[in-house]
């Protein structure tokens, strides 16, 4: 079945196919430097950030070069070489800072870091628009081969995964992805969510990945357009309430040392 997914994956869109394949090899690099080397941000291996941006990126990449295949009437070339440039540009920058153990994110400390950290917010924000622009096209083109109930979860994992990709901002304007404390204190295993405070990264998270959710469980699950719409709908207030947590301050992890503490 896998090997048939990625034959099916690669005669779909063959560049995105290969970008989300170099980023899967890079990101295993990336989680092996975290274990052999000394370089550090916010405490933890500075080689974390670039494993979750490139892995991350290999479900965005795959999960569009399948679902932009639908679309009769696409410029798929424009995507895919915008995919590409800007994210591939991200992803380089990130592991560039990682193996000086140098911040990429929120560094305002130079004039260059400034201008490279703007650059990435375009190239990210650019990527976002691009992806509402294909959740567009899901809507007033004409697909009638796909399965009413496998549409809609495309076209709400699509709107899904653009109001949480945008909600980066909310880290971006603050300059920390810390609410209640400051960046650096104790986190979860590699992905270093907060387990103290307040860590708008899992609501990020949670959002941008009903692209793969939502499609996955309704094609080989639900099959239902009603129960479909309906999981979206919960779905979305679940990463409604880990943002709203968030900027309360409140983790949802249980901080061990914190309790204690308490005890």
């Amino acid at each position: 079945m896998i090997l048939s997914f990625i034959s099916n994956l690669k005669s779909r869109n063959e560049a995105l196919f290969y970008f989300g394949l170099l980023c899967l090899v890079f990101a295993i690099i990336s989680l092996v430097l975290s274990k052999t080397s000394s370089a550090q941000v916010y405490n933890v291996s500075a080689w974390y950030k670039p494993f979750k941006f490139a892995f991350s990126t290999v479900f965005y990449a795959w999960a569009m070069a399948w679902f932009c295949y639908y679309l009769p009437n696409f410029n798929i070339k424009l995507f895919n070489w915008t995919v590409i440039i800007l994210l591939g540009f991200e992803i380089f920058y990130i592991a560039f800072q990682a193996a000086r153990g140098q911040m990429s994110h929120f560094n305002l400390s130079t004039p260059f870091y400034s201008a490279m950290y703007s650059m990435m917010a375009f190239a990210a924000s650019a990527v976002t628009v691009y992806t509402a622009y294909v959740a567009y096209q899901f809507f007033v083109q004409k697909m009638p081969e796909l399965p009413v109930h496998y549409l809609w979860s495309i076209r709400l994992g699509l709107i899904i995964f653009v109001i949480f990709a945008f909600e980066g901002f909310v880290m971006g304007s603050k300059l920390t992805h810390t609410i209640g404390g400051p960046d650096g204190g104790p986190g979860i295993p590699v992905l270093n969510w907060s387990t103290k405070f307040g860590d708008p990264r899992i609501a990020h998270f949670v959002g941008m990945h009903a692209l793969q959710v939502l499609p996955l469980l309704s094609y080989y699950v639900l099959k239902n357009t009603k129960a479909t719409i309906l999981l979206s709908v919960l779905y979305l207030l679940l990463a409604v309430f880990t943002l709203v947590q968030a900027l309360k301050g409140r983790s949802l992890f249980k901080d061990k040392q914190v309790t204690e503490q308490v005890k």
